[in-house]
């Protein structure tokens, strides 16, 4: 099961409030691996609380950054967007 955290005024909570860019037409033209592999590893910084992992954490770090990107690859892979060029 998924949940979801929300989080207070403008996206601000703890220390890291950097923003995650919509990676999807209209919003970009194009969007690279590294583009999507950038917005996981934001991700699951943000979820861990941690900028860098201690090496005890660093495999399943690596790891999480993989299954969101390859999570997110699909999604992006999946969506019909309508209005859009094809």
């Amino acid at each position: 099961m998924w949940s979801v955290a929300v989080v207070g005024q403008a996206g601000h909570h703890g220390g890291m409030c950097r923003s995650i860019k919509t990676l999807r037409a209209p919003f970009v033209d194009e969007v690279g691996d590294d583009d999507v592999r950038a917005a996981a590893l934001q991700y699951v910084r943000k979820i861990s609380g941690f900028r860098a992992p201690a090496p005890h954490n660093a495999e399943a770090f690596e790891a999480a950054v993989d299954a969101v990107t390859a999570a997110t690859q699909q999604l992006l892979d999946s969506l019909v967007v309508r209005g859009s060029k094809q």
